[in-house]
């Protein structure tokens, strides 16, 4: 990416972007396994995995112009586990973003989610309708649904609360699917699915986990590419946000997925550093991430 500074400008002016200058924001891989269900037809497979892939690349979500060597990428892996019927599946839907870091070839990993609640229903060669206001297919919904959410968070980890017109239209998307007889839109399905993804990221009770991820990434994780100890110390800091929720609601979902998506990263950027930083970011990860504690130990004694 060239500059990430001019994606904050264009983030914070993008209401007076012009919708002509608009350019696809996302690069995302599209595969689809279909390995765990019977039949050797494998063209209405291939047929999803190019609509899957043309719905969330080819479509412009976004006034934000944005060129083609700084759309955002990143992964979508559905699984089929099931052909109920012709043209209905149930399955899973795994999720990845990467993110650049400031002059770095490395891609900082900031959501990876796996989505069991995918029950869909799909026509080799149908086109994907969609619409914000109108519940029309639980595929589009659902796509455009992590399309917004990816926005969110990838533009929160740029400007501070800067994903918030994204994570707007995803919960307006929550909202419409209210109708739908689908699992993973409502609050009482469960207390792990899209509703509360979205309702982690929209209640102020909660804007200390968005705080973490744009002081983490733009403040700490760029920084280190220029001044290393500086940065880690400000990844640090940032540790305290995630604290703050962890002592009001250990449980919260957002968390738990922070924790599973940034885990290996953690240990990472703690292998080097001042053992007085290891000690009090471990002492943190420990009490926010309680079950892999052991993990987080082994940065202290040198074997991370």
């Amino acid at each position: 990416m060239k500059n990430q500074v001019r994606l904050i400008v264009f983030l914070l002016c993008m209401i007076f972007v012009p919708l002509a200058l608009t350019a696809q924001e996302f690069n995302m891989d599209v595969s689809i396994n279909s390995s765990q269900v019977g039949g050797t037809d494998q063209r209405v497979y291939e047929s999803l995995k190019e609509s899957v892939q043309n719905f969330f690349n080819n479509r412009i979500w976004t006034n934000i112009k944005i060129e083609p060597e700084e759309r955002i990428e990143g992964a979508i892996v559905i699984t089929i586990k099931e052909k109920t019927s012709a043209s209905a599946f149930s399955g899973q839907l795994n999720i990845v973003l990467r993110r650049p870091t400031f002059k770095t070839t490395y891609n900082t990993p900031i959501f990876n989610y796996i989505d069991n609640d995918f029950l869909f229903g799909y026509v080799e060669s149908q086109p994907l309708d969609f619409s914000e206001t109108t519940y029309i297919s639980n595929l589009t919904s659902t796509l455009a649904f992590y399309a917004y959410y990816c926005l969110g968070l990838y533009f929160d980890t740029f400007g501070l609360y800067g994903g918030e017109p994204f994570f707007k239209s995803a919960e307006q998307i929550v909202t419409v699917a209210q109708s739908s007889t689908e699992s993973g839109w409502k609050a009482f399905d469960s207390n792990k699915n899209r509703y509360w993804l979205i309702e982690n990221m929209t209640s102020a009770a909660y804007r200390p986990i968005r705080q973490f991820e744009y002081e983490y990434h733009r403040l700490g994780l760029d920084l280190m590419s220029t001044k290393t100890d500086e940065g880690r110390s400000v990844i640090t800091n940032s540790l305290g946000h995630l604290k703050k929720i962890h002592s009001e609601k250990p449980s919260l979902y957002s968390l738990q997925i922070i924790n599973d998506t940034k885990r290996d990263e953690w240990i990472q950027v703690y292998s080097q550093g001042p053992q007085q930083e290891k000690t009090k970011a471990v002492n943190i990860l420990r009490e926010i991430d309680p079950s892999h504690a052991n993990e987080y130990e082994e940065i202290l004694s040198g074997k991370k």
